[in-house]
């Protein structure tokens, strides 16, 4: 004898039973996976959510690939292959496009994109859009003069900079700036484009003139007679005049490590290496600020006349525009360009 579980029904052999199977509304069999379902919603929901079948729920058709399968989709219905959803109409299948942030859909082109990337290239391009505000314009020149009057835009470039310092710094660079300021140093040569790209050329200690930063900090300070830029207060005074404080050869060993990283003893900063510890060391980080802005409302310090030059090439407090500083710079260029390294 065969019983059936479900049906609660005994049958004189089991072809009985699979003939009871096949037509009963309470068997809906998947044949090719060998499962049984109550329901004909049940064994629909499995055709569409396995994948070892490629099924159509809006035409009940099956296919003999996904490959096939897609086809049909892309042919006959709004689908969206990401999701694999089939929409009512192309508006509604649009407009989850544009509000999934898992699409790149240009609208006007009726195109995907494989990134962001490519999405945003084609549309600033041939769409005239900007790519921070997500906004189209009617002509290339309308979308540059929104850059140039709501961002940090550099035109000859076409590029965005996050903020003014950012598109400045660009500015000030090779990129658009000569290279005139020359190399004093023997043996030198190279040219730079700012004076702090110069004096920290110097700091480095890659100029083959073999000039240090400490020979750099007393070489200013010399030169700096009146402290528009150096720190009376920080310099050793003596009886041939002011000097620059000698600076602190300082390094790390094994024992540096807390248990976790290496650690400096000056500030407590953590390093995932021994030589970045003693990188870090050797820097100007831990150096006494001999320098400072001469401007009376701003009086910023810096342990290294680099970051000094910057601040006044980045005009930020406005000091650039004082006649005593520029004068300053300048001799201080003159200065380095007459010492004999």
């Amino acid at each position: 004898m065969a019983y059936c579980d479900r049906c609660s029904r005994y049958f004189v052999h089991d072809r009985a039973l699979n003939q009871h199977i096949e037509n009963s509304d309470s068997h809906h069999v998947c044949d090719d996976c060998d499962v049984d379902f109550a329901s004909w919603l049940g064994l629909e929901q499995h055709y569409v959510q396995s994948p070892r079948h490629a099924y159509c729920q809006r035409c009940q058709r099956h296919f003999g690939s996904d490959a096939a399968m897609l086809q049909h989709m892309r042919a006959a219905h709004h689908y969206c292959e990401t999701h694999r959803r089939v929409f009512e109409t192309f508006i509604g299948l649009t407009e989850h496009y544009k509000q999934s942030s898992e699409h790149f859909y240009c609208p006007i082109c009726d195109d995907h994109f494989d990134n962001d990337e490519a999405f945003l290239s084609h549309s600033e391009d041939v769409h005239h859009m900007c790519v921070e505000c997500r906004t189209y314009f009617s002509y290339d020149s309308n979308l540059k003069a929104h850059y140039s009057q709501n961002h940090h835009y550099c035109a000859p470039c076409r590029r965005i900079f996050k903020s003014a310092s950012n598109l400045t710094h660009h500015l000030n660079s090779s990129t658009h700036q000569p290279r005139n300021v020359r190399c004093p140093g023997r043996g030198c040569g190279r040219a730079f484009v700012s004076m702090s790209a110069l004096t920290l050329h110097f700091e480095s200690g890659t100029c083959p003139s073999g000039l240090t930063r400490e020979q750099l900090n007393k070489a200013v300070v010399r030169l700096d007679r009146n402290n528009v830029v150096t720190n009376p207060n920080r310099l050793i005074a003596g009886p041939q005049g002011q000097s620059a404080p000698a600076s602190t050869k300082s390094y790390a060993t094994a024992r540096a490590w807390n248990g976790v990283a290496y650690e400096c003893f000056l500030c407590n900063k953590v390093f995932s290496t021994l030589h970045a510890l003693n990188m870090h060391l050797a820097s100007p980080r831990h150096e006494d600020k001999i320098y400072r802005c001469p401007k009376g409302d701003c009086m910023q310090e810096y342990s290294t006349l680099s970051a000094l030059c910057q601040h006044v090439e980045n005009g930020s407090c406005g000091v650039r525009r004082f006649r005593q500083v520029q004068d300053m710079m300048d001799g201080l260029v003159n200065g380095m360009r007459s010492l004999a390294f």
